[in-house]
């Protein structure tokens, strides 16, 4: 998986020197360049030589339904943060992970242009160049520092409205759930159906750093699912996860 992470990141940052061909996705679901497509494809070669039979899940190739009757699944996003890619800035990443069963069992998130390789697996603890990681210790949800997008500040989604906390933003949902592990914030939310590209690997490493992590019901999270999305994520330490949780409007 680190292997592959280098791999990825060689082949970003040589198409970015090139000059980036960005086409529109179908149905607004966003931007797409010849990175994108590049890496997804390095990644399912790399990976499926070295472990063909896990099924594959990845956001550029096509979803091969053979995946739900495999035990282990590579579940991959070659570029999270795609439009800061093509912006230009340095927070965007290669986010990889293997599923056992429906559970995070190995996670790579990789920030090339920012030297950050966050790593975990389960029961090992995680890691960020070789630093151990550990979430912050307990904090009011008045001073909880939380990254979250605006829209999921609607008082909608709140009881008694939305919190107080100091709310921050980073493009890429995959290095949000790192940066809670390792302290610099407090905890993540994400209200919409999430794609599990997104999120699996940075989850683990979440969790291996001490956090509590869920959907945004509080249940645990479960991957490889037929949709390839979970309902939301909460991430925290457990008594903040707890108080954002109890905090949240929940509509299943």
């Amino acid at each position: 998986m680190l292997d592959a992470a280098e791999l990825a990141a060689g082949i970003a940052l040589r198409e970015k020197a090139r000059g980036l061909e960005i086409e529109q996705k179908p149905g607004g679901a966003g931007p797409v360049t010849q990175a994108d497509i590049a890496v997804d494809r390095a990644l399912h070669d790399f990976l499926r030589a070295e472990r063909s039979e896990y099924g594959w899940l990845s956001e550029e190739i096509e979803d091969d339904p053979g995946r739900m009757a495999a035990r282990r699944v590579f579940v991959i996003d070659p570029i999270d943060g795609t439009r800061s890619f093509i912006n230009g800035e340095r927070i965007w990443a290669h986010s990889l992970a293997i599923i056992e069963n429906g559970i995070v069992i190995a996670g790579v998130v990789h920030l090339p242009e920012m030297n950050l390789l966050y790593s975990a697996e389960t029961s090992k603890g995680a890691f960020c160049n070789d630093a151990q990681l550990r979430v912050s210790d307990d904090v009011s949800l008045g001073n909880a520092r939380v990254l979250a997008t605006r829209a999921n500040m609607d008082a909608a989604h709140w009881r008694e409205g939305a919190p107080g906390f100091k709310r921050s933003h980073r493009p890429s949902l995959a290095y949000r759930l790192c940066l809670v592990a390792q302290g610099r914030y407090d905890a993540m939310l994400t209200l919409r159906p999430t794609w599990e590209w997104d999120i699996a690997a940075g989850s683990l490493i979440l969790s291996e750093a001490g956090a509590t992590v869920t959907d945004r019901g509080g249940k645990p999270l479960r991957f490889n699912n037929r949709s390839a999305q979970t309902e939301g994520l909460i991430g925290a330490g457990k008594r903040l996860h707890g108080r954002i949780a109890n905090r949240l409007v929940y509509r299943s």
